[in-house]
């Protein structure tokens, strides 16, 4: 009996062949393994430009401070040796010439002011512009008028004269009230004073900007209305005036 004879086992189809002795193109994997460097992050400039912000910011405060230190130094200085002083003013008289209301509302008024303004600076010379004028009988506003610009000399005393009045001027019917309220008073009716201006200073040869001054003066009353035989009787022994510097003003009240 002949042998069979079988054909040879085929080798499996999956099996990877070896391939030591064949070359084959690098793939890309390969070649970028071995031959590019590794990525590295380059550092931001953010860090150096917020340097220079925080160190500039630093000059600039630095700056503000020494020129702050510099001002305080320069005005202990001028106190030392100037000793500047506000100037002072004070009624020294108020007539009440006429003050009447229509059955329209309508108030005339006419008041002749005298004010003494004093200079206490011995080194300090100021220069006053147009001074407004207005009286007050609580907050209705009585009479204007305008004291003409001046300049205020060293340790110098001037007296300001002016006729304040309103011709005419309407009046709401709650101020017409008051006003007739206090005239019937048993207190008199009171009156107020206020000066609004602007100056300048006269210092070291130059002259300073100008600035707003208000002069307020309470205290004043009017115990008896003017009649046909007798002039009005005005009280000013109890007056005081207060003065306050500002940079602006509005005239209100």
């Amino acid at each position: 009996m002949a042998d069979r004879v079988y054909p040879a086992a085929k080798p499996p189809t999956d099996a990877v062949p070896t391939a030591t002795n064949q070359a084959f193109p690098a793939t890309k994997a390969q070649l970028y393994s071995n031959t590019r460097p590794a990525y590295r992050p380059q550092p931001h400039h953010r860090r150096r430009s917020r340097s220079r912000c925080c160190s500039c910011c630093l000059w600039i405060i630095f700056i503000i401070l020494l020129q702050l230190v510099i001002a305080a130094i320069f005005g202990a200085v001028f106190y030392v040796l100037y000793r500047p002083h506000r100037p002072t003013f004070s009624v020294t008289a108020l007539k009440l010439q006429t003050l009447n209301i229509t059955t329209n509302n309508q108030l005339t008024s006419s008041f002749n002011l005298n004010i003494t303004a004093r200079n206490p600076n011995k080194k300090l010379v100021f220069f006053y512009n147009p001074i407004a004028v207005s009286i007050y009988s609580n907050d209705v506003d009585v009479a204007d008028g305008v004291i003409p610009a001046f300049v205020h000399g060293k340790k110098n005393t001037t007296l300001l004269k002016a006729k304040i009045s309103s011709s005419g001027k309407e009046l709401e019917s709650s101020e017409v009230s008051t006003l007739k309220a206090d005239m019937k008073s048993k207190n008199g009716l009171p009156l107020r004073v206020r000066l609004d201006t602007r100056v300048r200073v006269k210092v070291f040869g130059l002259k300073t900007p100008k600035m707003g001054i208000r002069v307020k003066c309470d205290g004043i009353r009017v115990t008896s209305l003017p009649t046909a035989k007798a002039p009005a009787t005005v009280s000013t022994s109890n007056a005081k005036c207060k003065v306050n510097l500002r940079q602006s003003f509005s005239y209100n009240r």
